[in-house]
């Protein structure tokens, strides 16, 4: 139910300064947005499962926190990025 190393490779690629960049913030917040469709999927599938809606409120909260964080730091950055990712205010 973990994300691929391949796939998380790939984001760190995409928004990371270099391949081992993976505590960039940019990087965390794709991560995490990732992670929340993949468990979004599966409590779709599988409606019971409590500890799958609990793991997605957890982090859909830690990645509040990180764009949070990230429009504190960097306002246009912010705005650039959650438009790539489709995200919303």
């Amino acid at each position: 139910m973990a994300l691929t190393k391949e796939a998380t490779s790939a984001t760190v690629k995409k928004y990371g300064a270099k391949e081992t960049d993976t505590g960039n913030v940019k990087v965390q917040i794709a991560i995490m947005t990732q992670r929340v469709q993949q468990l979004t999927e599966h409590n779709k599938q599988f409606p019971k499962d409590a500890n799958a809606k609990r793991a997605l409120l957890k982090v859909v909260g830690q990645r509040r926190k990180m764009l949070r964080y990230y429009e504190r730091t960097d306002l246009e950055g912010y705005r650039a990025f959650i438009k790539e990712l489709g995200l919303r205010k």
